[in-house]
């Protein structure tokens, strides 16, 4: 029954080409909204603050539960989605904190609490102001609402990325304790992208649905713009690694902070993303309304 509702769901899309790239022309074209780069530094820049203390909680948590190499080493895997040139930041970080006294992390990862929590609340105000922007929000939220709103998005982000990244840590734990190969086959189906995209997906979906705008979005947009923002990051992700290793080196331009810089355009790049699929999703919704009413106007 479910395979039946999809595939009906999907026959009434309207697949006319030029009107699949007039919407993309239109999102794109609110992408590029002279206030859009505001909202994508203060983004870019709560996101930088907060990446640290994330990574910080995360070795704490589960080098409390595992060895500090085996920390070590899933971090690296999760790194591994990061550009090569800002790659060994993370990785650097990673290795102190995995080789910390447990408790000293612990005191670190309470203070890493804080700043993250601060950071990060921030940051998902700054998105969801943007994408309110992007969305031509009419009917805003108040002050209070919009602080909730925020506050909401912020835990359950967490909750997401704690419940997944456990599932994956557990695969990984009990496949290499056990030594249980079940996706020998399929080896993109244990990859960190593959998690990565599906995450990303869910979730920046689940925000374009019920935090871009005071009403719900529709479905359909909501997933085309989830799926198109995480197909981006992942794009920007080698887009930009091809570029620094293939066609130019940032180190003859910055020296030593190469890269500090790459890192920034990464997380700006990735900024970017999540902006153009809440974009994306405002025309497709906007094209599905239009599609509906000709019918009515019609009659």
């Amino acid at each position: 029954m479910t395979a039946i509702w999809i595939m009906t769901r999907l026959r009434a899309v309207p697949w006319d080409p030029r009107l699949w790239v007039l919407t993309l022309w239109r999102a794109l074209t609110r992408l590029w909204g002279r206030d859009v780069m505001l909202y994508t530094g203060g983004v870019s820049f709560f996101s930088l603050l907060a990446i640290f203390p994330a990574l910080a909680i995360l070795v704490t948590l589960y080098s409390l539960l595992s060895s500090p190499l085996q920390a070590e080493r899933e971090g690296e895997m999760l790194a591994l989605v990061i550009p090569e040139g800002a790659r060994s930041i993370v990785q650097q970080e990673l290795v102190r904190l995995a080789h910390a006294p447990h408790v000293a992390m612990t005191a670190q990862g309470a203070f890493a609490l804080m700043i993250g929590l601060y950071a990060s609340h921030r940051g998902f105000k700054a998105m969801l102001a943007g994408l309110s922007f992007i969305h031509d929000e009419d009917e805003p939220r108040g002050f209070v609402g919009f602080n909730i709103m925020a506050l909401v998005v912020l835990v359950a982000t967490f909750a997401l990325l704690g419940f997944v990244s456990a599932v994956f840590f557990g695969l990984r734990v009990m496949g290499a304790a056990f030594d249980l190969r079940p996706l020998r086959g399929v080896s993109w189906l244990y990859s960190e992208w593959t998690w990565a995209t599906a995450l990303m997906t869910l979730g920046m979906s689940l925000i374009y649905r019920w935090a871009m705008s005071s009403r719900p979005v529709n479905w359909r947009a909501s997933l085309a713009g989830g799926f198109s923002a995480a197909v981006l990051c992942l794009f920007a992700s080698w887009a930009i690694a091809f570029y620094v290793e293939e066609i130019a080196s940032l180190g003859a331009t910055y020296g030593s902070i190469a890269t500090v810089v790459v890192f920034l355009i990464w997380i700006s790049w990735n900024v970017n993303a999540i902006f153009f699929g809440g974009a994306l999703a405002t025309e497709i919704e906007l094209a599905i309304d239009q599609h509906a009413a000709e019918p009515a106007l019609e009659n």
